[in-house]
């Protein structure tokens, strides 16, 4: 194996503010998900948002980030995928914003995630950059204790 360091995704677990359980959210869930057999599927990205983001007010963000919310849960309701978030503000070379994981017991419906995301307002208008996108299957997951 050669080392790419361009393909290199950094992030940071963090909580959005309403979380009860800041252990689940930050450690526990993130664990779980990633370590998870039945979902050996994942497309990792990391993304950068359009200063155009930033200058909404607060109720527009989360009528944006809503769509594009929605979408990913049902797609989880399914049982056809999670996801992974990782704020990296500051921890790449490409100041990039997060770094996203999609997983999954099969790839393509993470990939019609992908696709469906990309007509909300979030991708289609809000985003400078997405991607490159690594895409793999587990062939061993450690057991999370």
């Amino acid at each position: 194996l050669t080392p790419k360091p361009e393909f290199t995704m950094m992030g940071r677990t963090y909580s959005i503010g309403y979380e009860s359980d800041l252990d689940n959210t930050l450690v526990d869930r993130p664990r779980r998900r990633v370590c998870d057999a039945e979902m050996p599927w994942a497309i990792w990205y990391p993304l950068r948002r359009a200063g155009s983001f930033e200058q909404l007010s607060a109720q527009e963000q989360r009528v944006i980030l809503g769509e594009h919310g929605g979408i990913g849960r049902a797609y989880g309701r399914a049982g056809l995928g999670t996801d992974i978030r990782l704020a990296c503000h500051g921890l790449d070379k490409n100041d990039n914003d997060f770094v996203v994981a999609l997983i999954g017991p099969e790839l393509m419906p993470l990939s019609a995630i992908v696709q469906r995301m990309r007509k909300t307002k979030q991708t289609s208008l809000h985003l400078e950059r997405l991607g490159p996108f690594f895409v793999g299957k587990a062939i061993w997951q450690n057991e999370v204790k």
